[in-house]
């Protein structure tokens, strides 16, 4: 039995030096050199990229009338130059200034004692002090005593602000209308890179007329703003610690 132990532990520790080797010298290689640029590459191609499918009105059949230019499903006279089609490039404004300030508190204290005697019984009540090693008082034989208290504090204090613009490529047109848009920006100053991803839904008609759009008129939207780095790499804590961290029970 302590040998399958031992065998289990060397196969978990080999486990874990192995996948650090793996992520040291991917981290030795970089040494000295800057992060590496993304290649500009057509979303629907990438591996996590997943079509939406979102419910659905029925299609409208577009009509005309006799002598008349206009069609029943267009939403301009002129033509719109505004994204709306695949491949169309929109700007999306990111203006996010959220604050958030929630406390709590909470206290609970319990106090109980028992007591219990013994006067009489019989006679028996004389005997005690030859069963128990010490004289005991008939009155007081049994006391118990108990005292719980607890208290708590909690208080969160947020303040996020972010302003950000990204040029934003419409990948899908969904049959009623709305645009599914993808963008991505990738900015490196010396050794630090800087990556902002954003991908959610629209509607045409929120398109403003210098072809832009706010960040709050965006369905499922997912923003994500992050770096690589060396200074990234030093805020992190070091992967020995993470790891520690998460299998350490205390």
């Amino acid at each position: 039995m302590r040998t399958r132990k031992f065998l289990q532990t060397g196969l978990i520790l080999a486990a874990s030096c192995a996948l650090s080797a793996c992520g040291a010298t991917e981290r030795l290689a970089s040494v000295g050199k800057a992060p590496d640029m993304a290649p500009i590459a057509n979303p629907q191609t990438q591996p996590n990229y997943q079509p939406v499918s979102m419910p659905m009105p029925a299609p409208e059949v577009a009509t005309r009338q006799p002598n008349s230019l206009w069609q029943s499903n267009r939403k301009s006279f002129f033509k719109d130059q505004r994204a709306g089609n695949v491949g169309d490039i929109l700007t999306v404004l990111i203006d996010i200034d959220d604050q958030a300030d929630l406390e709590n508190k909470t206290s609970r204290s319990r106090d109980a004692s028992e007591n219990a005697g013994l006067d009489n019984l019989l006679g028996y009540e004389a005997a005690l002090d030859q069963i128990l090693p010490e004289a005991v008082d008939n009155t007081s034989l049994v006391g118990a005593a108990a005292d719980s208290s607890h208290k708590g504090n909690g208080k969160i204090e947020r303040d996020e602000k972010i302003e950000l613009k990204l040029a934003a490529v419409v990948t899908q047109v969904l049959p009623n209308g709305n645009l599914v848009i993808n963008g991505k920006q990738e900015v490196r100053v010396n050794f630090e890179k800087r990556i902002l991803n954003m991908a959610g839904i629209i509607r045409p008609e929120d398109i403003t007329i210098d072809n832009a759009i706010s960040y709050e008129k965006i369905a499922e939207a997912r923003i994500s703003y992050g770096g690589e780095g060396q200074i990234t790499d030093v805020q992190q804590p070091r992967y020995g610690q993470q790891v520690y961290d998460i299998l350490f029970p205390f």
